[in-house]
């Protein structure tokens, strides 16, 4: 996405407006499910629509502590491991305790009429939620948006660094990292203030 038209990122008021919203849908479970793969792991429209069962719980069946984004999924072969986020990891539980004949092989996210969903159905369900909330500038790119600011802000809080940043956006330059990250005016004046 390009600088002149980057989505919105949604604070955590935003976000819970969303949540609660989402439980009033046809399929909330299934619903969370993908919001929170946005917001939670970062996963572009296209990932979550294919993402598998298979790359977010372990050999025995329930949900891992990772996920396991393979590259036919990624965009541009960019797969890899994400670290579950533990509000992501319920949901999906709830989801797969909605659907327990599910097999490994099949993907998380699956419309009403079909096994799976596309990419294009992904974002607009985003479309339409940020649109019954009149939240303008938001589009399927807010919650990875959304992401990759809110662990750039806090990575040096755990001794992180910006290249860890970019390896959970899976970006192969850094640069492109960067671009995703919203800048906070209250926190340089803070920091000015510091100096």
């Amino acid at each position: 996405m390009g600088l002149q038209r980057q989505a919105k990122i949604l604070s955590t008021t935003q976000q819970k407006a969303v949540l609660n919203h989402i439980t009033e849908t046809r399929s909330p479970e299934r619903n969370k499910a993908i919001f929170l793969l946005s917001f939670k792991a970062g996963l572009r429209a296209k990932e979550i629509s294919g993402v598998k069962w298979l790359m977010v719980c372990d050999p025995e069946g329930n949900v891992a502590d990772t996920i396991h984004l393979e590259d036919i999924v990624s965009k541009g072969c960019s797969g890899g491991a994400i670290p579950m986020n533990k509000e992501l990891k319920a949901a999906l539980e709830m989801l797969k305790s909605h659907e327990p004949e599910r097999l490994p092989t099949d993907t998380v996210i699956r419309s009403e009429r079909s096994e799976q969903t596309s990419a294009q159905a992904i974002v607009n369900k985003f479309r339409d939620w940020y649109s019954a909330l009149g939240y303008e500038g938001c589009s399927s790119h807010s919650g990875r948006r959304t992401f990759i600011t809110r662990v750039a802000r806090r990575i040096s809080t755990v001794n992180g660094s910006a290249r860890d940043v970019q390896k959970l956006a899976r970006h192969s330059n850094l640069n492109t990292t960067m671009r995703y990250i919203d800048a906070d005016p209250g926190a340089m004046r803070k920091v000015v203030a510091l100096i």
